[in-house]
């Protein structure tokens, strides 16, 4: 299996400024990511920036990093511009590791590109995990996928599906089998339709959930879905969370 993954990183954030700079143990976060990235079976691990300040760091730490536009409208615009830059195509499998993620398992990386690599009729692929807690069922951040018999996604929600309509109607608050299904945003993608997702019109779901990958299943196409065995490690969003992560690298270091 070779597979080349691409980690999106703006310098700008609403929430929490200069995020992929931020240091955490000893390494901006965007270089911890790529670092976690290299642990996997990747051939090669590559930053897409629209920052010359992100670009020299990355050099600096001896990460691969190409320079892209600043008016990319989402990461996977911004993914579709780096194939072009590295000249990845066709059948070409490419790995979406999120910048904020300076934790994630380079096991799951492996995973979601295995699953598509081993899906020929599939041109995305992700993961979810089981639910077990009923406030994260409902919790409208937290997005749940449901899969048909063969793996691939049939839909995506921010709503708590699927709705066990019996047992919740009788005041049942337990989660009904089987367990729904929390999405974790890493996607595979044969790089063709990479560069061509962006081209795809927006999906009326699509704008009405706030989901992009709703986009793909509108048009078609199918998305298969590694299912894994535990939650991924903690994402960066908040100060709060950069400071719980902060603390488990430092655990971890000890």
């Amino acid at each position: 299996m070779s597979f080349c993954v691409l980690i999106p990183a703006r310098l700008a954030s609403t929430r929490l400024a200069g995020k992929p700079l931020l240091d955490i143990g000893g390494l901006p976060m965007v270089v911890r990511v790529a670092r976690r990235a290299q642990a996997s079976s990747a051939s090669r691990v590559v930053v897409a920036t629209d920052s010359n300040e992100i670009l020299q760091t990355c050099e600096q730490h001896g990460v691969e990093a190409v320079l892209t536009r600043e008016d990319h409208p989402s990461g996977s615009d911004r993914l579709a511009q780096a194939c072009e830059l590295l000249g990845l195509d066709g059948q070409d499998t490419v790995v979406n590791v999120q910048g904020d993620e300076p934790l994630i398992d380079p096991r799951l990386i492996d995973s979601v590109a295995n699953a598509l690599v081993n899906q020929a009729s599939a041109d995305m692929s992700t993961a979810a995990h089981t639910i077990d807690d009923a406030d994260e069922f409902t919790n409208p951040n937290v997005v749940k996928v449901v899969l048909d018999a063969q793996g691939f996604a049939m839909y995506f929600s921010r709503a708590p599906i699927p709705w066990w309509r019996d047992g919740f109607a009788n005041g049942v608050h337990a989660l009904a089998q089987p367990r729904p299904l929390r999405h974790v945003g890493i996607y595979a993608y044969r790089a063709a339709f990479l560069r061509r997702f962006p081209t795809l019109p927006q999906a009326p779901m699509e704008t009405c959930e706030a989901l992009e990958q709703l986009r793909a299943l509108w048009h078609g196409h199918r998305i298969v879905v590694h299912v894994a065995a535990q939650a991924p490690g903690l994402g960066v969003d908040t100060p709060q969370d950069l400071e719980r992560v902060r603390a488990l690298v430092k655990n971890d270091q000890l």
